[in-house]
């Protein structure tokens, strides 16, 4: 019995510790997508991530513990708690500039595909966007978001699977804990954290007993030589945070400025008439993301899709040039889901060491990201993963005496 509830403990104490991030963003001058140049910049802040059930961590695929840190001081300076010397981290630079991705890894430069401004201004019914890729196929990341390498160990089973395919890994899940604010409790915020965007970029994976740090850290989407890649047919997961929150002035600007579309020319006042979609602050309303170039002649305007101008014919199923996409993201509403109804955030396949790249950006494309969004306040990111989709209370768990009496209950946003 004794030996029962020690293991009970243990178990208890990895679904609440989970894996943490935390990041702090300083919001400075009037940001928004594509209506203006400026940026939000980024302070020193640390990120801590933290092994549980079975998986060790790394920076630098050699130097594996239960605990990594990476922040504006090691994420590009080789050694036992810093990253290697070839990584092509970033902090962001001078700055978060507006972006918009759905996901799709380029599979020669094994970084996330993404879109800048290329033009923005207003239409008789929203704004015409013209977006451009970033030009992050080189040496280095370019500056304007966060982007590190992660190494992931996971020895929970002796077997080695190379095909890639999630009926041999094992699900991993977001803690209901995870949360992006911005400013102190009770403060009244301008909405900016509820464009921030995280991505988990798998790039690939080698068995777990592999003991060459030269083939673990260049591990890419290439494959080979006993590396199995990841991304030639996964996209990133991305988790987007307070997904059903809108504060006041963001809806009232996209009240404003948007009208419905029914015709192509987005010059002509008269393509536009009438009332668009209703955001309520509490319901989920999907993102439109940029899914390749946009130039003038795709006439896109950044209302464009069902729920929002109602205009569908710049919008595409999958990732196209010149037009947006209904992003399937990960959202907070899924993360609070109890019970056998969480679904994964990623999958992991046993005895592995798997190169996760990890992106931190805010997503222009976000209804929330309207031209006051970062007036004051800071934005503060912090997420966990744990193997385990069940809690206390999801199995009506009746409590153990020799344990305290809230380590059954399942966490609530924010704790």
């Amino acid at each position: 019995m004794e030996k029962r509830n020690r293991r009970h403990e243990k178990r208890v104490k990895r679904l609440l510790v989970g894996a943490g991030l935390c990041a702090t963003i300083l919001s400075v001058s009037t940001y928004a997508w594509f209506i203006g140049m400026k940026t939000v910049n980024v302070t020193a802040f640390d990120v801590e991530i933290a092994a549980i059930d079975g998986l060790s961590l790394s920076l630098d695929g050699k130097n594996f513990g239960d605990t990594v840190t990476i922040n504006e001081s090691n994420y590009s300076d080789p050694g036992v708690k810093g990253t290697y010397l070839t990584n092509t981290n970033s902090w962001g630079g001078k700055g978060l500039i507006p972006m918009s991705t759905v996901g799709k890894i380029d599979t020669d430069s094994s970084r996330l595909i993404m879109y800048e401004k290329g033009s923005f201004t207003a239409s008789p019914g929203g704004y015409r966007v013209m977006a451009a890729r970033v030009k992050n196929t080189g040496a280095k990341e370019v500056d304007g978001y966060v982007a590190f390498d992660l190494f992931v160990k996971n020895l929970s089973g002796n077997a080695y699977y190379d095909t890639v395919d999630i009926k041999n890994e094992e699900g991993i899940y977001l803690t209901p804990q995870s949360v992006v604010k911005t400013g102190a409790a009770g403060q009244k915020t301008a909405g900016i954290e509820n464009s921030v965007r995280v991505a988990f970029a798998q790039i690939g994976r080698v068995v777990a007993t592999e003991e060459n740090t030269s083939k673990i850290q260049g591990i890419n989407c290439t494959g080979g030589d006993g590396v199995s890649s990841i991304c030639t047919n996964r996209d990133a997961t991305i988790w987007e945070p307070n997904d059903t929150k809108h504060v006041n002035n963001a809806i009232k600007w996209y009240e404003k400025s948007c009208l419905k579309r029914n015709a192509a020319d987005i010059t002509n006042p008269s393509s536009f008439s009438g009332t668009c979609g209703t955001v309520t602050d509490g319901t989920f309303v999907p993102t439109y993301a940029v899914s390749g170039e946009i130039n003038y002649t795709d006439q896109v305007d950044v209302y464009d899709g069902t729920e929002y101008n109602g205009y569908t014919a710049s919008v595409a199923m999958t990732a196209t040039k010149g037009k947006l996409m209904k992003v399937p993201t990960f959202t907070d509403t899924m993360k609070n889901l109890e019970g056998t109804e969480r679904p994964e955030l990623f999958y992991l396949a046993p005895n592995s060491i798997t190169k996760i790249r990890v992106y931190i950006w805010i997503e222009g494309q976000d209804v929330d990201n309207y031209d006051f969004a970062s007036l004051g306040g800071q934005i503060s990111l912090s997420f966990g993963f744990t193997k385990e989709q069940l809690y206390g209370e999801d199995i009506n768990y009746d409590g153990d005496p020799e344990l305290p009496s809230d380590v059954d209950k399942r966490p609530t946003l924010g704790e």
